[in-house]
């Protein structure tokens, strides 16, 4: 997140101020829990007065409030997330397709896209809470580590995937977790040629997931469909059998439904 809040000289019609109110908002979905000034303040690298008056200005529009020396949204934010949902052509249009896979394969399935070095859950079908962390559309996850990650990751050129592992820190989520960048790259390659990606408990012991892209009518990719489940009652060769087929038939109706 911070190295979005660079000042930018030059640029007259950057207000930084609303970066930098939307860098602290973001600290909320990200740490899911009450966040105090300090805390704001390690997540988005401003200065502690800088985040202050954000959470002043938020608290004063509504938008969230004070509990002691913690701050938490108010039903009011819901309202920016509920403005990208209802208005996303994609996500309407992959919702019913991903409550199809979870209630066949009574699964849960997820359609996520690129952001900002991450996988950005944009929709999901959630038939039982398989990971200790809540998903949910607005969830960020490490492209690195996660299907639909690899699966988005894989779309792009070789030198976009190198720059990216060099960009990002790859830390070991569990002890399967790849954190080699030439052994990501060997991955990449691969799932770009068999279209689909399959990761077992990396980004956490007993999860497994597998993703295929979404494309749109020029055969670009524009966004990634998976399906968790757990490793001790699924096993990789169920993954690609019966999972896989499914979500891949998902996928193309999505295609279908003339994506641009």
């Amino acid at each position: 997140m911070k190295e979005h809040l660079q000042d930018r000289p030059g640029d007259a019609d950057f207000m930084s101020s609303l970066a930098r109110g939307l860098a602290v908002l973001r600290c909320f979905a990200e740490q899911q829990r009450p966040m105090t000034i300090a805390q704001a303040t390690i997540e988005t690298g401003l200065s502690r007065a800088a985040v202050r008056r954000c959470l002043y200005t938020l608290t004063q529009l509504g938008y969230a409030a004070q509990e002691g020396t913690s701050y938490v949204l108010r039903p009011k934010a819901l309202a920016l997330g509920y403005a990208y949902l209802s208005s996303n052509s994609l996500v309407a249009r992959a919702q019913p397709i991903l409550d199809q896979v979870r209630d066949q394969l009574h699964e849960s399935c997820s359609l996520g896209v690129l952001e900002e070095d991450e996988v950005f859950y944009a929709a999901r079908a959630e038939a039982s809470r398989i990971m200790s962390v809540a998903l949910q559309p607005g969830s960020r996850l490490p492209l690195y580590a996660t299907s639909m990650g690899r699966v988005l990751l894989a779309s792009l050129g070789r030198s976009a995937r190198e720059s990216h592992l060099l960009r990002v820190n790859l830390v070991a989520r569990t002890p399967r977790t790849q954190t080699d960048p030439r052994e990501i790259l060997v991955l990449l390659d691969k799932i770009a040629e068999d279209g689909f990606a399959i990761v077992d408990q990396e980004l956490e012991l007993g999860l497994r997931s597998v993703a295929v892209p979404v494309l749109n009518s020029s055969g670009a990719t524009v966004a990634a469909i998976n399906i968790g489940t757990q490793a001790a009652r699924v096993t990789m060769a169920t993954l690609r059998s019966l999972y896989l087929p499914v979500l891949r038939r998902a996928a193309e109706e999505l295609r279908l439904t003339g994506l641009t």
